[in-house]
């Protein structure tokens, strides 16, 4: 499990993300580069990394599920994801 603080810095850069992404889409269409270099550097897209929404795990993130790979095998063997079931052939 992360530690809380990894977490929260995640959250606070997802917030910061968002603020700014109608700013930074207008001064990229301008080609405003010096401009874009004095806003924050956290409140770049790139610099967000998916973790799993339960225990915060940075790797074996799934997408499509938002949580990681070892959370959702456990969810699915329990029955708690509707539509998935373990393969058996």
């Amino acid at each position: 499990m992360a530690k809380e603080s990894m977490k929260a810095r995640e959250r606070k850069r997802e917030r910061l993300v968002a603020k700014y992404a109608k700013k930074r889409a207008e001064l990229k269409a301008q080609g405003d580069f010096e401009a874009l270099q004095k806003l924050p550097k956290n409140a770049s897209p790139v610099r967000l990394h998916n973790r799993c929404k339960l225990t915060g795990r940075p790797k074996g993130y799934m997408r499509q599920f938002g949580i990681s790979r070892i959370n959702f095998r456990e969810m699915a063997n329990n029955g708690l994801i509707p539509g998935v079931t373990k393969a058996s052939w």
